[in-house]
């Protein structure tokens, strides 16, 4: 495989210390792919979107084979902030309206909302316990005071596009709502979406696709995969798979050469995660802060945070151009000074845990659920701009619905997933765009 950052960041390193991992206990799944391999529909990545398909495809009553690298939702679905929300896109819907035209628009503002409410019934039909909690949605607080005007305007766009009143909210409501801290001048109230331990959502989802006859095999990379005739033949260290079908699944943790379609069509991103240990009521108050909002601010760089059930509280943000050790530590140590400036009644508050993954970009900043290339009978899914939780998820059963025949994806996600400028040196353009909106989230 050829990936285009440093091999620490695809290993255990990065999530040694994840307080997600310190939550459940792992079932046995069906080990490493050990000899040949036969399946209707193979699918590469046990992530949501793979495992979404999977279970979907099982259902359908195919015969489904999952390989996954390391283990089961390794990558950003085992890791994320457990944000279940609209998104997946970073185009505005204003550059959406322009290159897609306002029907497609609509269907995508349609699409986000069905995302979430698939993740809703998978939690109930599959009756997976996540932790689940703050379902009133999610705030998004203004980091600036010029930024409260921005989301006046914001608040316009959602309620025609969505249908639903948000709340816009001054400072002094945010204090009330007990969302008190120096470092915001207003925020706006979605009232849509959850969040959960996005772990246990995860393993919830593997364990109900095994139940419907899905085989998972962990710790099974795929080497290289070619097409025999009217076949797919995926390579694995001590064995291989076989299947007509294929879907790829694999977003910020893909390969240049599994497919070489792949090559130079995803960026991969740092973000960074740290996680208290349980505060005291006597704490929380001092802070001001104790709702069990999602919440993010109006950075570019954005930094996202809520407080979780056990009352720990959960602070993350995006950056970080190098994935090495020494980088993760820096990465860390400016983590925790964000975090010391924006809750400072915490700043002798232990954060033990912490964490970093890959998100995924596009080109075109949209997701991207279609074709691979010419190839017949396989498709991709990625690029969830950090949305993964209920895009990762519905990307899924878009691709287990493409596989089998019925269907179509959103115009927005179906447009052909164009190559990034740069090829193989494309990361060289992230500390250009991170020193760009460093500048920009501070004037």
């Amino acid at each position: 495989m050829r990936r285009i950052y440093e091999p620490h960041a695809y290993g255990r390193g990065p999530v040694e210390a994840c307080w997600w991992d310190r939550t459940v206990r792992r079932p046995e799944f069906d080990g490493p792919l050990t000899e040949e391999a036969r399946a209707d529909v193979a699918i590469v990545g046990a992530g949501y979107t793979g495992l979404s398909a999977a279970l979907h495809l099982a259902q359908a009553g195919a015969h489904v084979v999952v390989v996954e690298a390391g283990r089961i939702a390794f990558g950003a679905s085992g890791r994320n902030g457990g944000f279940c929300c609209l998104g997946g896109a970073k185009a505005s819907d204003g550059a959406i309206l322009r290159r897609f035209g306002s029907q497609a628009l609509d269907e995508w503002n349609a699409a986000q909302r069905e995302a979430i409410a698939l993740v809703q019934q998978l939690l109930q039909e599959n009756g997976i316990e996540a932790d689940v909690h703050s379902r009133d949605g999610e705030v998004m607080l203004a980091h600036r005071p010029r930024d409260l005007a921005a989301l006046r305007d914001e608040q316009a766009v959602f309620e025609s596009a969505h249908g639903l009143r948000c709340e816009l909210l001054t400072p002094s409501e945010l204090a009330s709502r007990g969302m008190a801290s120096p470092a915001f001048h207003g925020g706006l109230l979605y009232p849509m979406g959850f969040a959960l331990n996005p772990l246990k959502y995860a393993l919830g989802l593997a364990k109900a696709a095994r139940r419907h006859g899905a085989i998972l095999h962990e710790d099974s990379p795929v080497l290289g995969i070619e097409r025999q005739a009217d076949t797919y033949r995926l390579r694995t260290q001590d064995g291989c798979l076989v299947a007509r079908r294929l879907i790829v699944a694999t977003n910020g943790y893909s390969s240049e050469d599994v497919p070489p379609w792949m090559a130079g069509r995803y960026l991969p991103a740092q973000s960074a995660i740290l996680v208290t240990r349980q505060l005291t009521e006597s704490e929380l108050s001092a802070q001001g802060w104790t709702t069990d909002l999602m919440a993010y601010d109006t950075r570019n760089l954005l930094h996202y945070f809520r407080l979780m059930p056990d009352r720990r509280f959960l602070f993350g943000m995006r950056g970080g151009v190098l994935a090495g050790p020494a980088a993760q530590a820096r990465m860390r140590a400016m983590l925790r000074r964000d975090f010391e400036r924006m809750f400072p009644a915490w700043s002798r508050v232990e954060t033990p845990f912490y964490w970093s993954g890959l998100v995924c970009l596009s080109r075109d900043l949209v997701p991207h659920v279609g074709p691979i290339g010419d190839w017949p009978s396989a498709w991709a899914g990625f690029a969830y701009h950090g949305n993964g939780v209920a895009m990762g998820t519905f990307a899924g059963r878009l691709l287990a619905d493409l596989a089998l025949g019925r269907g179509r994806s959103p115009a927005v996600m179906a447009a052909p997933a164009r190559p990034i400028p740069g090829g193989a040196w494309r990361r060289l353009v992230l500390p250009v765009a991170y020193a760009w909106y460093g500048l920009r989230d501070r004037f």
